[in-house]
């Protein structure tokens, strides 16, 4: 029994740890924008038949280099290097000389003096999403990462553009300054799923039809407990004026012919009131 506990234990600490991995990946990834009566929908790491991964490179890393300098980075997520690992000096913040590139989400080598050496410029909990173009939604999602130490602030920005017939890795990097970088990459991921936010809510006839209705319900549920618990009324019988409800169908059919009646009748009388023209 102990034993049986114990596994019970180390299932549930798996499965809530891996919840609260997904949760957060997806809540880096995904981000909604409203204009007038839209609402864009963007998911990055939203699975779909041609990229079970969504944006995140099924590599484990993106990997853009110009002038020298070599940038690894990962969306969503922390950098994975099955193969091809950095091999840089000063892994600091970002799995250190053992794993290097595990455990950041952004990563820049440099030459200096010859040798290879690394600086961390994005974190995963550091990782923010928005609109390249707020003007434009459908261009696209801005993903910024960065690294904050004392004496230098470094960061990533990737311009993930929305694509939706190809995908285009990155292949430009951009110095903004001393130690912020910018690249662009091309994805379906980065394309919007719109809906229309008019729709949204009952409307005046759903609302209509609630106000009815729940006093209606109160009143039968009200009626139906006071009959039976208090008067001791059972089965059928608990519903309150079951005779006139019983009855209904068929007054409303009545009304609804005395009606028709009443409206034959005037038209009958309407024509009656012309009297025929001899030429």
């Amino acid at each position: 029994m102990n034993v049986l506990n114990v596994s019970l234990k180390v299932i549930l600490i798996i499965t809530v740890g891996i919840q609260s991995v997904y949760s957060s990946e997806a809540a880096v990834c995904e981000y909604s924008y409203n204009e007038q009566n839209k609402v864009y929908n963007y998911n990055l790491a939203a699975a779909s038949s041609n990229f079970p991964h969504g944006i995140l490179s099924p590599d484990g890393y993106y990997k853009v280099s110009s002038n020298g300098t070599v940038v690894w980075f990962q969306l969503c997520d922390a950098m994975i290097f099955n193969h091809d690992p950095p091999r840089c000096f000063d892994c600091f913040g970002c799995g250190e000389s053992a794993q290097c590139g595990m455990g950041c989400s952004a990563l820049m080598s440099n030459n200096l003096f010859g040798y290879p050496i690394c600086t961390t410029i994005g974190l995963t909990s550091t990782i923010t999403t928005d609109l390249i173009d707020k003007r434009n939604p459908h261009t696209g999602l801005l993903v910024k990462m960065r690294h904050d130490r004392p004496e230098l602030n470094c960061s990533l920005s990737v311009y993930v553009i929305c694509d939706s017939k190809q995908v285009q890795g990155p292949t430009t990097l951009e110095t903004v300054n001393l130690c912020n970088y910018a690249t662009q990459l091309r994805h379906p991921s980065a394309c919007a799923q719109i809906v229309s936010s008019s729709s949204n809510g009952f409307g005046w006839f759903g609302t209509l039809l609630i106000i009815i209705l729940c006093p209606f319900g109160g009143y039968l549920l009200a009626g139906a407990a006071y009959r039976f618990f208090y008067l001791g009324i059972h089965g059928i019988d608990i519903v309150p004026n079951l005779e006139f409800w019983a009855n209904l169908p068929h007054r409303a059919q009545s009304a609804i012919m005395s009606l028709v009646r009443r409206f034959r009748g005037h038209s009958k009388d309407h024509r009656s009131s012309y009297s025929p023209v001899a030429f």
